[in-house]
């Protein structure tokens, strides 16, 4: 049983509390082990709980992996991606969003940092055109759920340490080429990569209910795939390694010049995401190829 002393106290200091609170407008913190919090702490990480546009930044090395030989860094690279979320609340899955977005990735000279528009290969002694990644939209398939098919929403993937939220998120792909033909299964040809993201951002910023977004995110990309079909390497054997870091902007025009300059000249629908209820199919680097290419070849296949 509580002392009289204690009972006397508490009924002192918490109204004093709580009049503080309603004072200062101080909200608890997000607690990440309820679902509905957890699944806005995410939202806040990827865009923003008011629908306003938030852009990622990155940079880093393309290099080649062929075995006996010794890895090349071929170029360096620059890249966004520009986004936003429409938000929703259900009586039975509790708070949801749905996030839309649209990427570019510039490959760019190692000495000079300038946006390639050529490459000589030095597997094949040939020059051949760059294709930049230019994928519209890159978009969430369904909205994620605080309570969804799967279960209660969870940041199984975070672990903190001295204030610091880290979060990894690594993503194998295995699918049918979309530049393959009829017979995959009998002749093999299929896609084959791996994605892996890692998130590292204050604590204090991540379960603060106050915020929209969480302002201070770093980011890490690595990426392990096949060539790209622009280099033209045929059935050679290696693979391409991506690696990369960067952060949320503040705003879109802290993009780097260069990535600005092209974006002027020759993509003007990336300063700003898509629509919040747009639902085209979802671009990649192979479905983009085919369009890019049968522009340059009068050939649709």
């Amino acid at each position: 049983m509580l002392s009289r002393r204690l009972l006397f106290a508490l009924a002192t200091v918490l109204p004093i509390a709580l009049s503080a609170q309603k004072k200062t407008g101080a909200l608890p913190p997000l607690d990440l082990s309820n679902p509905d919090d957890a699944l806005v702490a995410d939202q806040r990480i990827q865009c923003s709980t008011d629908s306003s546009a938030v852009t990622y930044w990155w940079q880093g090395t393309l290099w080649s992996r062929i075995e006996g030989e010794r890895d090349r860094m071929l170029f360096r690279f620059q890249a966004m991606n520009t986004r936003a979320c429409a938000s929703f609340n259900d009586p039975q899955k509790g708070r949801g969003y749905r996030m839309v977005s649209r990427e570019l990735v510039f490959y760019t000279d190692p000495t000079t940092g300038q946006v390639l528009r050529t490459w000589m290969n030095p597997w094949t002694g040939k020059d051949t055109e760059v294709m930049h990644v230019s994928n519209d939209p890159v978009n969430m398939r369904e909205t994620s759920w605080a309570r969804g098919p799967n279960g209660p929403y969870k940041m199984s993937n975070l672990v903190e340490k001295d204030g610091k939220a880290f979060m990894s998120n690594i993503v194998p792909l295995f699918y049918v080429n979309p530049l393959a033909g009829d017979y995959q299964e009998s002749v093999g040809g299929f896609y084959h990569a791996m994605e892996l993201f890692n998130f590292f951002t204050p604590m204090a910023q991540l379960t603060d209910r106050s915020l929209k977004t969480v302002p201070d995110v770093q980011i890490q990309w690595s990426r392990v795939s096949g060539w790209l079909p622009w280099m033209n390497m045929g059935s050679r054997n290696g693979l391409i390694i991506y690696n990369s870091q960067g952060k949320k902007l503040a705003s879109w025009d802290a993009l780097p010049d260069v990535m600005k300059q092209e974006i002027a000249l020759n993509y003007p629908e990336y300063t700003k995401p898509p629509a919040l209820d747009d639902t085209r199919a979802n671009e990649t680097s192979w479905t983009y190829f085919k369009k890019w290419k049968a522009k340059r070849t009068g050939v649709s296949r």
